[in-house]
């Protein structure tokens, strides 16, 4: 399906660039198609070739190969030819999949993958990474939590086997466990200081209060006090499940070398049937607001967002368009009155806020579509005006050439954001957790093109217009500012 798409994309391409009266580009390979000895070729067999000369070029973009194990573990990889590569392990669990009590294990669990394994102590792995001249790192969101490593490509054996190691056989000793209450306590109080960390969580807890989507990342205070040893294993036993793995890699990496890695490594884990996995947790919107007013803060900062849509939902590309109609903006850019957005022409015009972002977060079945703003509290009420009629704007009245222009820096940041192969990397394990499938860039791109004015008005109408927004508001504001 993906090289079909990627064909037809350059075949398209060719067809545009062999215009009447115009000599063709591939001149040179056409002579030599047709060389000495051969038949004439006809103008017709020309562009026929050429297009297919094209068609060649485009699916010499490296191929995402996917493979799965008999346990359901996905493997699927990019092979770019690079001296260096990252390897990694998206598992589709996060702290969506916790409850009340035992909301941060899956960050815990992340701290504690580095600390050692039946085989390897902390500082065995720590000097078996730095011997190499490899990074290994890992993160922890809502739906997913990740492992990964980057070295150079002849070291990927050793890379996916620690890989391998630190997941299935971590000790979670006692001590360790300790200590690490410790750093994550830190953490937190880290994490505090960041006022935009505070107030997306702050966003989350009331747009989806009472359920799982409403729970930090790290957890309450007192959780963390709590964990103990059986909690983390519980966690490993329920959620890492080859089913719901992904190892996925980039750069300089052969796929049939990461598949045998990968059965010998993760052949012996559970499928999903084995044991049970756990439903998806439920999450409702909830129109509502929440603030911290802190009379002696400078600035008030404050998030307001509208329900939005899951990753593989046709509405996704419409509205990450409109994101990119409402834009960013900061103080320190130069030009404000002469970007794109509209926004950012009204808020640099006026001296409206010191800095906004709008902001289009998916998860598997809702999204959070917004704005994220930082500004005087005495323009805060007028900030919001402003923000309340772009959207409607938005839903009335946006222009083809708006539209255009967006879908344009769209295409650009996507296509940028692919810069290496750990943006790669994550991008494949993303998209295999989401789609079950890497989306080819053709196919994107095609699928942004296809989005015009009318389509972007009523997809905005359909979850801006009368609609209750989320609000969480930190800082210098008050109800009648707010409101």
């Amino acid at each position: 399906m993906a090289a079909a798409t990627a064909m037809a994309a350059a075949t398209a391409l060719s067809r545009s660039l062999l215009l009447p009266g115009r000599r063709p580009l591939w001149r040179s390979a056409e002579a030599f198609v047709g060389g000495v000895g051969r038949r004439p070729i006809n103008v017709g067999e020309k562009r026929f070739r050429s297009a297919q000369a094209a068609a060649q070029v485009v699916l010499n973009v490296p191929e995402t190969r996917v493979t799965s194990l008999e346990n359901g573990l996905r493997v699927a990889s990019e092979d770019s030819g690079l001296s260096t590569c990252t390897v990694g392990l998206w598992i589709d669990a996060g702290s969506r999949y916790e409850n009340e009590k035992n909301n941060g294990t899956a960050h815990f669990l992340e701290h504690m993958a580095f600390k050692g394994t039946k085989k390897r102590s902390q500082l065995d792995l720590e000097l078996e990474i730095e011997n190499m001249g490899a990074h290994l790192n890992a993160y922890t969101s809502r739906e997913q939590t990740v492992y990964y490593a980057k070295a150079f490509s002849r070291d990927l054996p050793r890379a996916v086997e620690i890989l391998a190691d630190i997941i299935q056989n971590s000790t979670l000793g006692e001590a360790e466990i300790e200590r690490e209450r410790g750093v994550i306590l830190r953490e937190m109080q880290e994490v505090e200081t960041n006022l935009q960390e505070v107030v997306f969580d702050y966003l989350h807890a009331t747009a989806y209060q009472n359920t799982a989507l409403g729970r930090t990342i790290l957890g309450p205070t007192e959780n963390i006090k709590s964990i103990n040893r059986n909690d983390l294993v519980e966690y490993i036993t329920t959620h890492y499940k080859g089913s719901r793995i992904v190892l996925a890699a980039a750069g300089g990496v052969c796929h049939n070398e990461l598949l045998d890695l990968a059965k010998f490594h993760f052949g012996n884990l559970l499928p999903a049937h084995e044991g049970g996995t756990p439903a998806l947790p439920g999450c409702k919107f909830t129109g509502s607001e929440i603030r911290v007013n802190g009379d002696k803060m400078p600035l008030a900062h404050i998030a307001v967002a509208v329900e939005a849509v899951g990753w593989s939902h046709p509405d996704t590309i419409p509205l990450m368009v409109a994101n990119t109609l409402i834009g960013n903006w900061d103080r320190s850019f130069g030009g404000g009155v002469n970007l794109s957005s509209r926004l950012a022409q009204i808020t640099c015009h006026g001296n409206l806020c010191h800095s906004f972002q709008s902001f289009n977060t998916c998860y598997t079945d809702t999204g959070l579509w917004g704005l994220y703003m930082v500004c005087e509290p005495t323009t805060v009420a007028d900030m919001l005006d402003c923000i309340q009629k772009e959207w409607i704007r938005l839903c009335t009245n946006v222009t083809e050439n708006e539209v255009a222009r967006a879908k344009n820096l769209l295409k650009t940041n996507m296509l940028l954001q692919l810069d290496g192969s750990t943006p790669i990397c994550e991008d494949i394990g993303r998209q295999m957790l989401c789609y079950n499938r890497r989306i080819p860039i053709p196919e994107l791109e095609a699928r942004i093109e296809a989005i015009d004015a009318q389509n972007v008005r009523d997809v905005c109408t359909r979850y801006i217009y009368d609609k209750s927004p989320a609000i969480a508001a930190v800082g210098g504001v008050s109800a009648e500012k707010v409101v």
